[in-house]
């Protein structure tokens, strides 16, 4: 391994080539022009804006029409992951809800179901489970879901990135199919340029999320050690002599027990949960029916919301405390549309309307009407309302419910890192795909190590102050439930009027009934904050600003490479001027490189100071769209940079949604490469030899839209650059089979082709085999091992971000050859310094 150094921080003026980006209008479904675009593109790859449905084929992802025997497998094992949480509220909420006063009135207990039962009604079920899992990016759920969905339609990410090759494929552009403007686009297109003219709005989105994720991530370190502990401490009921130390290292144990097998993927890990929770939701639903019947049934009376106002005039300032510990009847709510990847929207309703929903309610009805006559039992009542013949079983069936229950917000943990990595708001990490049936199902191993560290540490830190500790997690737990919930109203409803574009009444109800109430819990919760959580509070701060941290420096690192990349004809007049130093090496040469245009600043360095160049060299980025899935016919996309001489150097973009797997080995994708670049060889050859290289075609396939926006700006339509699976052959096969007008020109060409001379077809299939020659003779892997350092005159703030927070966290995260499967006795390092 080489490693070449040097210091790069001054500015160069780079001769810029400016073109426009590619921008979907709303409200004509047309591309057009943005000048206000602050990426100049010099190398850029240009596609075809709106492909054909292939798109979708083998990388996607939509349980939209599973058969029944695939949802209710996948309803199976969704009882076992996600409801666990859900489904041990019931332990703990009328105790908690009662702590500081005990039953005042009769009739609060009636007043506490009503709220109980509405709350879980309305933010569960109805804002949930029936509205925001249709507001998945394609079958993934989640704060970060919504985000993605709003930056496909409008320009707010903070990321530079949105070049023509970064468009989305066609299931995912805005179109109008020509029809006049309704009010509802007309909406939709104020707030798309509301939002993407406002750099404060793109921030305030952006920090939105951030902290979502930063609280469900923290959420996910505390929530198992809590549920585990409380399990496990039940144990001094029956045994008193069990120590707090003994208590301890049983639930270490078993924490570590549960992280253990996370590796075993989700689909084992659901089928092994499922039956527990199962058997504990029919269990506490039966038993809650049972307390209906025998004690109370005049508890039904609390269906009418007037014992809620009546509980509220009663207990006034007490009353509006409760909230907060009222709403622990939710938590984990904010999982269950985190971990909707892992699942279905048809498997998730279905398991949750038949499964959770009448059990759990049945279960807060039989305690309410047990408290009616014994109101004394409040602090436990779950297990003094358990007939005494099924105590034990219940017991049992509790520990194991509260250490499953765990399992949703881990699960979630992984969902929500493998979407930070689309961000770049996370550090590098390898992410598993547990599941070849159900692609959504992955396994993070480095995040699973830290939140069982973490788990531990925090089960070791409440050794001595278990209830206190207890009693804070709770707090933060319910700052994060309601935090997240009330996240999730506003990102809904950007998306109803920038994606769903519904009746703007249908909006405004759901803003109106959603946001106040969602207030209320929030203000209740805030309320208690200032007896409460601050270590809790603290991790999630400093999760959200090594998250903000990681994401700043990689924007300035991606703006500073921008700004000082080699156009193509810098790049060829280079290589000319140091032909007679600069000796060629046999093989092909992959340089790995961020940028999608131009040649990278490092290149030039890399010449400069090691002058030999590989006969075959091919710039390779790789790109993670805001897209869960790239179809893998529009996986590669390539360019010629320097006409074919002493060197032949090409650009390559290998495409990935977020949701994509790199592949386990390094050597299947470099052959996938290789096979597409031959392709690509000898498409160009043709082009060439029939002077066929700019063939382009609209971005539409709606013949009918007028090339003229409503404002009288010109669109600009984007060049096509064919992927290689389009060869002319399959094109022209395409035009008899489709009869598309665009697919005659392929026919065309198809047929001069084969009229051509045998030198001709010789030297084509020459230059292929160049490539497969040079591959044979070995293939060489180059990263560049960039440093970001803060400027000399950068503020002590900014030092300390770039220089150490961001430099420890990239230090001790997976590096770029583990994460690419690079085999090190391949690797060539090359050394650069930016200062930002």
């Amino acid at each position: 391994m080489v490693l070449a150094t040097a210091e790069r921080g001054g500015e160069e003026k780079v001769d810029h080539r400016p073109a426009a980006a590619a921008v979907v209008d709303v409200e004509s479904g047309s591309l057009y022009s943005s000048s206000s675009s602050v990426v100049d593109r010099q190398d850029s790859l240009f596609r075809e804006a709106v492909t054909g449905g292939h798109h979708r084929g083998a990388g996607g992802h939509s349980h939209d029409h599973d058969s029944w025997g695939t949802t209710l497998r996948l309803a199976f094992q969704c009882v076992g992951i996600m409801y666990g949480d859900l489904g041990t509220s019931p332990l703990y909420v009328y105790s908690t809800t009662f702590a500081h006063g005990g039953v005042g009135h009769p009739d609060d207990i009636l007043g506490v179901l009503s709220l109980i039962i509405y709350s879980f009604l309305l933010f569960t079920v109805v804002k949930i489970v029936l509205v925001a899992l249709h507001a998945n990016d394609d079958g993934d759920g989640g704060t970060f879901a919504l985000y993605s969905l709003i930056s496909r339609y409008a320009e707010v990410s903070l990321l530079p990135n949105h070049q023509a090759e970064d468009e989305l494929v066609s299931g995912y552009t805005c179109t109008s199919h020509g029809k006049p403007p309704s009010a509802a686009l007309r909406r939709a297109h104020w707030l798309k340029h509301l939002l993407e003219t406002s750099k404060s709005a793109k921030i305030s989105l952006f920090l939105l999320t951030i902290l979502a994720i930063a609280m469900v991530i923290s959420d996910a370190v505390l929530t198992p050690p809590i549920s585990v502990l409380s399990a496990v401490s039940g144990l001094k009921e029956k045994v008193p002599d069990l120590t707090t130390d003994q208590t301890v290292w049983i639930t270490v144990a078993i924490l570590v027990l549960l992280f253990a097998i996370q590796r075993f993927g989700t689909d084992k890990v659901g089928y092994s949960f499922a039956p527990i929770i199962l058997l504990w939701l029919l269990l506490i639903g039966g038993v809650g029916l049972y307390n209906l019947v025998k004690y109370d049934a005049g508890v039904l009376r609390s269906f009418n919301p007037k014992y809620i106002v009546d509980y509220f005039r009663r207990n006034k300032k007490d009353g509006w405390v409760s909230l907060g510990d009222i709403l622990l009847v939710f938590t984990g709510t904010e999982a269950l549309f985190a971990n909707l990847g892992y699942f279905s929207i048809k498997s998730i309703q279905f398991s949750f309307s038949l499964g959770l929903l009448p059990s759990v309610l049945l279960t807060y009805i039989g305690q309410a009407a047990y408290l009616r006559k014994h109101p004394e039992h409040f602090a436990d009542t779950f297990f003094r309302s358990t007939p005494s013949a099924l105590f034990w079983p219940t017991f049992i069936l509790a520990i194991a419910a509260s250490i499953i229950g765990s399992q949703a917000m881990i699960s979630c943990a992984f969902a929500t890192v493998s979407h930070l990595q689309t961000l770049s708001c996370f550090p590098r990490v390898r992410i598993l795909h547990t599941s070849k049936r159900y692609h959504g199902q992955l396994y993070v191993p480095q995040v699973n190590l830290l939140l069982c560290v973490a788990a531990c540490l925090v089960t070791v830190s409440f050794k001595t102050t278990t209830i206190i500790g207890k009693a804070h997690v709770n707090v933060y737990a319910e700052i994060c439930v309601i935090l997240v919930m009330l996240i999730t109203t506003l990102l809904m409803t950007i998306v109803m009027l920038l994606v769903w574009r519904v009746n703007v009444w249908w909006i405004a109800l759901f803003f109106v009934v959603f946001v106040p109430t969602e207030s209320i819990y929030l203000s209740s919760v805030l309320y208690k904050f200032t007896h409460g959580p601050y270590v809790p509070v603290a991790m999630s701060a400093v999760l959200m600003a090594a998250m903000v941290v990681w994401h700043y420096v990689h924007v300035k690192r991606y703006k500073y490479e921008l700004r000082h990349t080699l156009s193509p004809a810098k790049a060829e007049k280079l290589l000319a001027e140091k032909r007679d130093h600069l000796k060629s090496v046999p093989g092909v040469g992959l340089f790995y490189t961020e940028l999608v245009q131009g040649v990278p600043p490092i290149f030039p360095h890399l010449v400069d100071k090691v002058p030999a160049i590989h006969s075959v060299l091919v710039f390779v980025s790789i790109k993670h769209l805001h897209v869960p899935h790239v179809d893998a016919s529009e996986r590669f996309l390539f360019r010629q940079v320097v006409e074919p001489r002493e060197f032949r150097v090409f650009r390559c973009v290998a495409r990935y949604g977020y949701r994509d797997s790199l592949g386990d080995e390094a050597q299947d994708f470099v052959a996938a490469l290789l096979e597409s670049l031959q392709c690509y060889v000898r498409d160009v050859n043709l082009y060439s030899v029939h002077e066929m290289q700019n063939v382009s075609y609209p971005v539409s396939r709606d013949q009918s839209l007028s090339r003229e926006k409503p404002s009288g700006r010109h669109a600009v339509y984007a060049e096509e650059m064919i992927t290689p699976i389009q060869s002319f052959s399959e094109l022209s096969h395409g035009a008899s089979s489709n009869r598309l007008p665009q697919f005659q020109q392929f026919a065309m060409v198809h047929e001069q082709a084969s009229k051509m001379n045998i030198e001709e077809l010789a030297r084509i299939e020459e230059e292929q085999m160049v490539i497969q020659r040079e591959a044979e003779k070995g293939v060489v892997y180059i990263l560049g091992e960039t440093e970001v350092v803060a400027r000399p005159q950068s503020s002590l703030i900014k030092k300390i971000a770039v220089n150490y927070i961001y430099s420890f966290l990239r230090k001790n995260f997976m590096q770029g050859e583990k994460m690419l499967s690079i085999p090190h006795g391949k690797l060539l390092k090359v050394g650069i310094s930016y200062e930002i």
